[in-house]
């Protein structure tokens, strides 16, 4: 088997490839990831989540290279990161009572032959209704500032939601397991 590479820093996705079982390393790109003008959000995040993977490919030949990316999206709407409290009340305001799409973007790249595999994995949030004084409570608590949306599922987010809906509750948190696996068997990958 080819040696895993996560191309990746993010916690949140090391912690679910470590489920799998399989030794893997990280090492995280550098690429740009701007949204490009009339780029859907489907088509925003598989773009990355190769462009991710490809970055890497040089410096690590004969490597599966599985890069991820993630965006959530309001009525058709990109809403990212919010990188502050004010941004992640604002995100959280409009999203509440509302569904929040998140789609994650999955590729894995074998770096000796070339051969890209690549999806969107779509999921769907129902917000609870929100007020300010809950938000700010789980802001505080959660600082969600890293996350799309301002949604940390894997923590208190998950009190925010009324309902969600998808294939694969992992892709939420930003690495579709269920279809990673698929991947991994298309390259020979022996999950144990």
């Amino acid at each position: 088997m080819l040696p895993l590479l996560l191309a990746s820093s993010s916690v949140y996705r090391r912690e679910l490839l470590n489920r799998l079982q399989l030794p893997f390393i990280c090492s995280s790109p550098d690429i740009d990831e701007s949204h490009r003008a009339n780029e859907s959000a489907a088509e925003l995040v598989k773009r990355l989540a190769e462009e991710k993977a490809r970055a890497l490919a040089d410096s690590h030949p004969r490597h599966l290279i599985i890069g991820s990316d993630q965006v959530a999206a309001l009525d058709g709407r990109i809403i990212g990161k919010p990188h502050t409290f004010e941004i992640a009340r604002e995100q959280l305001l409009a999203a509440s009572g509302r569904q929040v799409s998140f789609l994650t973007g999955l590729a894995l790249l074998n770096s000796d032959t070339g051969q890209c595999q690549v999806d969107c994995i779509p999921f769907t949030v129902t917000m609870r209704q929100l007020d300010i004084a809950r938000i700010e409570r789980y802001l505080r608590a959660e600082q969600p500032y890293d996350c799309a949306g301002s949604f940390k599922a894997e923590g208190l987010g998950v009190s925010l939601f009324q309902s969600t809906e998808g294939p694969d509750a992992t892709s939420l948190i930003g690495l579709p397991l269920i279809r990673l696996v698929d991947m991994l068997l298309a390259e020979g990958v022996q999950i144990p």
